[in-house]
């Protein structure tokens, strides 16, 4: 099936109110000459978008179904030199606040977009962090809700390419930990974004501060690419019970999507494979019902993370792939799954009035 034949799928519920508590907005191209041909597949997959604007996500999100509002999540963009290294990430607040503003103002319709705002601060300044923790608050005191630090790490360096690589063991580590304390005084939430046998340290780093919010980001990553290749059945079963093991972390919710990254190799050919839905179910099914049973649809909030799962799926086609994967839960469940858990958990349940 080409993009253009998956865009056309037939919308299904498409009154089911969804909030996209995952997306970017960025401008990679000055970035793309450091990195030397042949490029790592991971820079290849984000090539095709690395301009994404708020007409680019806007044009994607409003393709057929119901979207009220969106949370952006972190990824390195806007950075404002002049602030320093440390406050560097100010200017990403900045900007994406004055995108929610334009979408605020009603001209682009009644969507949210931006509701909530997840930034990035680095907490292995430890207690200093909690300096730029106020900045990125006074930057958008109206929508900045938590950070992201990325803690995405294996000794396979194909399986990210070395310029994504965060420290081995970053999570556990104790100035790391100092830092994310910051986060607990001020009532911030934390998005981790780790690779699949990684799951161990979010559920240690869970554990250590069970008054942190935190959520799990794009399902823990399974990972079928690099050294990895071929072993997504064989490692499932090691997946699933670290899954269950941080579901039972209370503080704990996850992100259901990501799936469609080039890392998991669901599918493993892109960008914008064109599969439709029903296949792309067939294959995030076992993970994303995993999920929902060990987490509750109370502590689960599907998410688009686009651009990147542009990779896998047009916008219209991924949506349909989860309400497919749903189709049988209950009238409640789909409005905790698609919108009401993730405006509780970034405090924006104002858009579901």
């Amino acid at each position: 099936m080409s993009e253009t034949e998956a865009r056309a799928e037939e919308i299904l519920e498409p009154d089911l109110a969804i909030i996209d508590p995952h997306h970017h907005l960025w401008d990679l191209r000055p970035l793309l000459p450091m990195f030397p041909e042949p490029r790592h597949r991971f820079i290849e997959a984000l090539v095709p978008h690395s301009y994404y604007t708020f007409d680019h996500f806007h044009a994607h999100a409003t393709s057929g179904h119901k979207v009220i509002a969106s949370v952006f999540m972190e990824c390195g963009a806007f950075y404002n030199p002049a602030l320093g290294e440390a406050f560097g990430p100010v200017g990403e607040v900045e900007f994406v606040n004055g995108v929610a503003a334009q979408a605020a103002s009603g001209l682009y319709g009644e969507v949210r977009w931006c509701a909530g705002i997840v930034g990035h601060a680095d907490l292995t300044r430890g207690a200093a962090a909690g300096e730029v923790l106020d900045a990125l608050k006074a930057a958008a005191p109206a929508r900045f809700r938590g950070i992201r630090h990325q803690g995405a790490w294996d000794k396979d360096p194909e399986v990210l390419g070395p310029p994504f690589h965060a420290p081995e063991g970053l999570y556990r580590d104790a100035t790391f930990r100092e830092g994310f304390a910051e986060l607990g005084k001020r009532n911030m939430s934390f998005d981790a974004w780790i690779l699949e046998p990684q799951i161990p340290d979010v559920i240690d780093l869970a554990r250590a501060f069970p008054d942190v919010p935190i959520c799990l980001d794009h399902c823990g990553t399974p990972l079928g690419c690099a050294s990895y290749e071929g072993r997504l059945e064989e490692r499932f079963d090691i997946w699933a019970a670290n899954i269950r093991e941080l579901a039972r972390c209370d503080n704990v919710m996850v992100k259901l999507g990501g799936l469609a990254m080039h890392n998991c190799a669901m599918p493993n050919e892109g960008p914008a494979a064109g599969l439709g839905s029903e296949e792309l179910a067939r294959m995030w099914r076992p993970y994303v019902e995993t999920c929902i049973e060990a987490f509750g649809p109370r502590r689960a909030m599907f998410e688009s993370n686009y651009p990147v799962d542009y990779w896998g799926a047009s916008y219209p086609v991924l949506w349909n792939a989860f309400k497919r994967i749903t189709g049988g839960a209950s009238a409640d469940e789909k409005a905790d799954l698609y919108a009401g858990n993730a405006a509780r958990f970034y405090d924006i349940e104002e858009v579901l009035r």
